[in-house]
C-alpha cells in the first residue's frame, strides 16, 4: 500500500489530483521566495535604502551562477517520475542517490564561484558605488549556504516526482521562520546589516536540507535514500543532463538577459533600484505562484509518460495552462491593484513606492503570459523533450529581450520601454512553445504510440 504522502498521476480524475499537487508546491515555492523577501523588507525598513538596493542588486546574478546546477533537478524530477509511474523501483533508487551527490557536489563547486565572481559580476553591472560593498558581502555570505540549498531543492524534486508536495511545504514553513527570527535579531540587535539577513538565509537553507534528507532515510519504498548507496550512476546523470542542462542553460542565459535588464535599471540610480527591487519582489509571489503549475505539468506529464497513458497528457495540459492563466490573471492584477499597501511593506519612501508602481502596472498586469510559456515548456520536459523548448525560449524570449534592450530602449531611455520588453517577448514565445507542443506530441506518441528519440 503507497504512504500517502504519494500519489497516483496516471489514473482517477485530473483537475482535482492537480489542484491537491499544486496548491501544496505553491505555498512552499512562496515560503522559499519569503526567504528573500524577508531580507529585502527587514534591511528596507531597518537599514535604509542603500542596503535594501544592494540585496535587491544581487538576485539575477545569484539566479545566473544557481540557475544552471537548479536546472539538473529538473532533470531528477522527470527521471525519478517516469521511472516511478513505470513501477520501477530499481532504477528509480539509483536515479535518487545520484541526484543526492550530485547536488552536493554541485553546491561546494557554488561556493567558490559565489565568492569568485560576486565583485567581478557586480561592477560588470555596473553597481553604483554606494551600493556595491553591501551587496558582494551579501552574495558571498549567501553562497556559504549553496550545498544546503542544491541539497534542498534536489530533494524536493524526487518527493515532487512521487506526488509529494506536502512535506517539503512543512519543512519550508518551519525554516522559513526561523529565517525571519534570525532576520530581525541579526540586523536590530546586532545591528550586522546585510550580513545578518545574508546568514540568517544561509541557517535557514541548513535546517532545510538537514529536515529533506531526514525525510528521505526515512522514506519507505523505492524513494528510500541509503549514505552507503550514494553514488553517481552514468546512465543517470547522463539522462538527468539530457533533460536538465538545457533547462539549466535556458535558465542561465535567461538570465543574462535579466542582468542586462538590471544593468539598465542601475543606470537609474539608487532609488529606482530600491523600487525595482521592491516591485520584483512582489512579482516574485505571482511567478511562484505559476511556477507551481508548471512543476505539476512536469510530474504529471512524466509520470504518464512512463505509464505510456499518453492520451492524458493532452488533458493534462489543457487543464495546466488554464490553471495557470486563471492564477496569472487574478494573482498578477490583484498584485497591482494593492501597488501602494504592498510596496509599503518594503519602504515608507514615497519615491521609491511610485517607481515600483511604473515596473508592476507594466509587468504584473501580464504576468499570465509568463505562465502559460513555461507551463508549456513543463509539458514539453515532462514528455521527454528539453533542448527543443530551450532554443524557442532563448530566441523568442531571451535574444528578443536583448535586441529590445540594445535598440527600443536606448532609443527611448525610459522605464516602461524598458518593462515592456517582458511581456512582448513572452506572448511570442508562448505562441511558439504552443505550435512545439503540437509537433512533439506526434513525435512522442503520435497516431501509433510509439515515441521517438528524445531531443
Amino acid at each position: 500500500m503507497k504512504r500517502t504522502y504519494e500519489m497516483d498521476m496516471c489514473n482517477g480524475p485530473l483537475m482535482k489530483k492537480i489542484l491537491v499537487f499544486a496548491l501544496p508546491l505553491m505555498l512552499s515555492g512562496i515560503l522559499q521566495l519569503l526567504f528573500n523577501a524577508a531580507d529585502i523588507i527587514v534591511v528596507g525598513q531597518f537599514a535604509g535604502n542603500t542596503a535594501m538596493a544592494a540585496v535587491g542588486s544581487t538576485g539575477s546574478l545569484i539566479n545566473l551562477i544557481v540557475n544552471l546546477f537548479i536546472g539538473l533537478s529538473i532533470g531528477t524530477n522527470v527521471l525519478v517520475a517516469r521511472y516511478y509511474g513505470a513501477g520501477d523501483r530499481h532504477n528509480t533508487s539509483q536515479a535518487v542517490h545520484t541526484s543526492i551527490l550530485v547536488a552536493a557536489i554541485g553546491g561546494v563547486i557554488m561556493i567558490f564561484l559565489g565568492v569568485l565572481l560576486a565583485q567581478p559580476l557586480l561592477v560588470l553591472t555596473g553597481t553604483p558605488d554606494d551600493v556595491i560593498d553591501q551587496a558582494v558581502l551579501y552574495m558571498r555570505i549567501y553562497f556559504v549556504g549553496m550545498p544546503a540549498f542544491m541539497v534542498y531543492n534536489f530533494g524536493a524534486a524526487i518527493l515532487r516526482a512521487i506526488g509529494d508536495t506536502k512535506r517539503p511545504l512543512y519543512f519550508l514553513l518551519i525554516s522559513g521562520v526561523i529565517n525571519v527570527i534570525f532576520n530581525l535579531i541579526f540586523v536590530l540587535v546586532f545591528n550586522m546589516g546585510v550580513a545578518g539577513v545574508a546568514t540568517a538565509t544561509v541557517i535557514s537553507q541548513f535546517i532545510s536540507a538537514v529536515m529533506i534528507v531526514l525525510c528521505l532515510l526515512h522514506t519507505r519504498g523505492a524513494c528510500h535514500l541509503r549514505l552507503s548507496l550514494l553514488r553517481i550512476h552514468p546512465d543517470k546523470l547522463i539522462a538527468m543532463l539530457r533533460i536538465g542542462l538545457p533547462a539549466g542553460l535556458q535558465g542561465v542565459i535567461f538570465n543574462i538577459s535579466n542582468v542586462l535588464i538590471q544593468s539598465s535599471v542601475n543606470s537609474f540610480g539608487s532609488t529606482v533600484m530600491a523600487g525595482n527591487t521592491a516591485a520584483s519582489n512582489i512579482e516574485g509571489f505571482v511567478y511562484t505562484a505559476m511556477n507551481s503549475i508548471y512543476q505539476t505539468s512536469l510530474s504529471f506529464t512524466s509520470q504518464n509518460m512512463g505509464a505510456q497513458k499518453y492520451k492524458r497528457v493532452d488533458q493534462i495540459m489543457v487543464r495546466c495552462v488554464g490553471t495557470v492563466a486563471a492564477v496569472g490573471i487574478l494573482l498578477g492584477t490583484g498584485a497591482y491593484l494593492l501597488g501602494n499597501f504592498l510596496l509599503g511593506i518594503y519602504t515608507s519612501d514615497p519615491e521609491v513606492v511610485s517607481y515600483g508602481l511604473i515596473r508592476m502596472g507594466t509587468i504584473c498586469t501580464t504576468y499570465f503570459l509568463c505562465g502559460i510559456m513555461d507551463t508549456l515548456v513543463g509539458s514539453l520536459r515532462g514528455m521527454g523533450y528539453s533542448i527543443m523548448p530551450m532554443l524557442v525560449s532563448l530566441t523568442g524570449a531571451c535574444l528578443l529581450r536583448i535586441i529590445w534592450i540594445l535598440t527600443i530602449f536606448q532609443a527611448q531611455h525610459t522605464l516602461f520601454s524598458l518593462y515592456i520588453s517582458y511581456p512582448v517577448s513572452w506572448g511570442i514565445t508562448a505562441v511558439a512553445h504552443f505550435i512545439c507542443y503540437l509537433i512533439v506530441r506526434r513525435w512522442a506518441f503520435g497516431l501509433t504510440g510509439k515515441k521517438a528519440p528524445a531531443g
